[in-house]
């Protein structure tokens, strides 16, 4: 194992890559040095790093000689184009965007529910998207006690999932409003501000949404289950960050509320705030910039047998994006073998 790396950024101007640029330093990871890129047109721009400042350069096929390892948030086009080129270069590629997703030669890694499964990598490893990985850090713990046949969840999203522009959506919508103006949409295809949109990404002609979708798909995928169901209903929220989720379970074996709690409070990863007397529950604006996913509401569900529900928060950005990017790029550097590639098309 190297005591140093050499790490690329793609996508570093982005509001998910200057978070993986603050969680490099922020977790201590062991880099030598850093190189941020984008695309042209943010190409020389100044950003600030660990006390200083990096230019960005652009990105290009030879942007990846000589690192060791690089994490994307530049979407699906770019990773599509690049990804391959890094790992075929010798530098595995950490990727945020859901076009590896579901590709069967690329692990779809949550460090706290499926580790082991980076050792299939090729060289491409994906990140799931941001409402997954908080479910499914939350539901681990019960899945892997008693099994779970059935989900069905409601995500109540916020802008930050769209980057800067839903957050200056957001941001503009309400301001004029407040003073009498007119608001304006074009991120979202209605105001945001003071409303609820039950449309994230496009719909498809099941009738759900691609997002809703990703949930259900990347959960078979991650818990290595064709069993488990899946229905979710995903909805954008006039909050700048953090996901709230409204979660119901089926389990396969019975399980009480207190031995859930009990397990959920011995999980990494997870904060456990479940006091409803003293209005202690899990907060979007209390996950702001942490890493842990809240975790509450915990209650039998009487519509159906051995039924659970709860309330799961996280930083979408941090947790659902950033952070575990990292915390893979973590697990890959323990192990000399995990940082090899063979990646062909």
């Amino acid at each position: 194992m190297l005591n140093e790396y050499n790490v690329g950024v793609l996508g570093a101007t982005g509001a998910v890559g200057q978070e993986m640029l603050n969680c490099l330093v922020e977790r201590g990871f062991p880099f030598k040095t850093v190189k941020a890129l984008a695309s042209e047109r943010s190409a020389g721009t100044k950003i600030d790093f660990d006390g200083g400042e990096i230019v960005v350069e652009r990105v290009g096929p030879d942007s990846f000689k000589g690192l060791d390892l690089a994490i994307f948030s530049a979407g699906a086009k770019a990773s599509a184009e690049y990804a391959p080129i890094a790992a075929k270069s010798g530098c595995p590629v950490i990727d945020n965007s859901s076009n590896w997703r579901m590709d069967p030669r690329v692990p779809l890694i949550i460090p706290e529910v499926n580790p082991g499964a980076l050792k299939r990598h090729k060289g491409i490893i994906a990140n799931p998207n941001c409402s997954t990985i908080q479910m499914l850090v939350a539901l681990k713990p019960i899945y892997d006690a008693v099994g779970i046949k059935r989900i069905v969840v409601a995500t109540y999203q916020s802008v930050s999932g769209s980057g800067y522009k839903g957050i200056e959506e957001l941001a503009d919508q309400s301001r004029n409003l407040l003073s009498g103006q007119d608001a304006v949409n074009s991120v979202y295809p209605h105001r945001v501000a003071f409303n609820c949109l039950p449309h994230i990404d496009v719909f498809l002609d099941n009738g759900y949404t691609k997002e809703e979708m990703k949930m259900a798909n990347e959960t078979v995928k991650i818990f290595d289950d064709q069993n488990v169901k899946v229905s979710a209903t995903c909805v954008r929220v006039p909050v700048f960050f953090g996901h709230s989720e409204a979660i119901w379970i089926e389990t396969g074996r019975p399980i009480s509320p207190d031995a859930a709690r009990e397990l959920l409070n011995r999980a990494p990863g997870i904060l456990v705030v479940d006091d409803p007397k003293a209005n202690r529950y899990p907060l979007a604006s209390e996950s702001v910039s942490r890493d842990e996913v809240f975790v509450g509401r915990l209650r039998a569900d009487p519509s159906c047998e051995n039924g659970l529900a709860m309330w799961v928060v996280a930083d979408n950005v941090r947790k659902g994006a950033a952070t575990n990017a990292v915390e893979i790029a973590e697990l890959m550097i323990r192990d000399p073998q995990l940082m090899k590639t063979d990646w062909t098309d």
